[in-house]
C-alpha cells in the first residue's frame, strides 16, 4: 500500500464525506493505493454515524475507530499509527483546513526524496489572531529548544516514513512534538514543504488556552526525557553537585571571615541559613538523581534500542 491517511477528529460531521471524497479522487487520479483511517475522539455528534456510512460505501479503504471518551489528539494519532500499513503514512485534520491535494507531493518527498519526516507550513493562515499568535510565539520556543528548522510543529498535515511512527510512542499532548520525537528516535532527516491552508468550513476550533498551556509542559518534559531518560544521575546529579558545591563555598567564606575578623555571629547572617539550604537542595537533588538511576537501570525496557539494520545476524 502506498498510503495511509489518518484523520483524527472530534466533533466533525459535516466534513468527514467531503473530505473522503477528496482524498479518494487525488489518490485515484495519481494512481497511489491507499486507506483512510478515521480515529473518533469520543464525538458527541453524528461523526461516527457518519464514518460507518463512509466504511458501508467505502469498504477496501475506509476504516473506522471509535474511543469510548475523548482521550486527546495524541491518543487518536498513537491508535492510527498502530493500525497504518501503507509505505507512507498521512496525517490532516478533518476539519478541512489542511488540503489533500498536497498528499502526492508528501508521498514523493519520502519515497524519492529521502525524507524521514515532511511537516507541513501554513505560511499563510486563515486562523483568528487569538490562535496564530500564541502558534507563533510556541513554534519559536520548540525551534530554539529542539534545534529542529521548523516554522510550524503544529501543522496537523504531515508526512512519515511507515517505520518512523512505528518507533515512536505519542502521548499526552506530545502530537505538537511529533518531529522531536522522530529526531530522538534518530530519524534526523525532517523536511518542510509549504502547504495550502483553508478557512474552515464547518463547525468551530478545538484550540484552547490550555492545550498551550499542557503542550509547553510536555515539551519541557520530552526533552528532559530524550536527553536524560536512560540516564538522570547526569541531570540531577550535576544540580545536586553544583548546589552542594555552592553552598560548602558560602559556608567556608563566612567560617574563615569570622576567624578572621571574629566581629560577627555567623548564625545571625541570612547568608548562613541560605548556604545551609543550599547544601540540603543539593543533597535531596543528588539523591533524587541517584534513586533515578536505580529505577532506570531495573526498568525492563533499560536495554531496548531501535535498530535500523543488522548484518550477519545469528539465526
Amino acid at each position: 500500500m502506498d498510503v495511509s491517511v489518518i484523520v483524527p477528529l472530534f466533533n466533525e460531521e459535516e466534513s468527514l464525506p467531503e473530505l473522503e471524497a477528496w482524498i479518494r479522487r487525488v489518490c485515484l487520479e495519481n494512481a497511489l493505493s491507499y486507506e483512510i483511517i478515521f480515529v473518533d475522539d469520543g464525538s458527541k455528534d453524528r461523526s461516527w454515524q457518519v464514518i460507518e456510512q463512509l466504511c458501508a460505501a467505502q469498504p477496501d479503504t475506509v476504516r473506522g475507530i471509535k474511543f469510548r471518551r475523548n482521550y486527546g489528539k495524541s491518543a487518536a494519532l498513537q491508535t492510527g499509527f498502530e493500525q497504518a500499513a501503507g509505505n507512507v503514512v498521512i496525517t490532516m485534520d478533518a476539519d478541512l483546513q489542511d488540503s489533500p491535494d498536497e498528499i502526492p507531493d508528501l508521498h514523493r518527498m519520502i519515497t524519492d526524496g529521502g525524507y524521514d519526516l515532511v511537516s507541513g507550513w501554513k505560511q499563510k493562515r486563515y486562523d483568528p489572531i487569538s490562535k496564530t499568535l500564541p502558534s507563533k510565539f510556541f513554534n519559536s520556543i520548540t525551534r530554539w529548544i529542539s534545534k529542529i528548522e521548523l516554522h510550524d510543529f503544529n501543522c496537523g498535515l504531515k508526512a512519515y516514513r511507515l517505520d518512523v511512527v512505528k518507533s515512536i510512542e505519542v502521548y499526552g499532548e506530545m502530537h505538537r512534538y511529533v518531529p522531536l520525537l522522530a529526531k530522538w528516535a534518530g530519524f534526523s532527516n525532517i523536511g518542510e514543504k509549504v502547504v495550502q491552508h483553508q478557512a474552515r468550513k464547518y463547525g468551530v476550533t478545538k484550540f484552547g488556552l490550555e492545550r498551550f498551556i499542557n503542550g509547553f509542559l510536555d515539551l519541557l518534559s520530552i526533552t528532559f526525557v530524550g536527553k536524560f531518560g536512560k540516564r538522570p544521575m547526569h541531570f540531577f546529579g550535576t544540580l545536586g553537585m553544583c548546589c552542594i558545591a555552592l553552598g560548602i563555598f558560602i559556608l567556608l567564606s563566612l567560617s574563615i571571615a569570622k576567624l578572621v575578623y571574629d566581629a560577627y555571629r555567623i548564625a545571625d547572617r541570612p547568608l548562613f541559613h541560605f548556604g545551609i539550604l543550599i547544601v540540603i537542595i543539593g543533597t535531596q537533588l543528588f539523591v533524587t538523581g541517584f534513586l533515578a538511576e536505580l529505577v532506570t537501570r531495573n526498568a525492563p525496557e533499560r536495554n531496548q534500542y531501535l535498530i535500523e539494520k543488522r548484518i550477519g545476524e545469528q539465526e
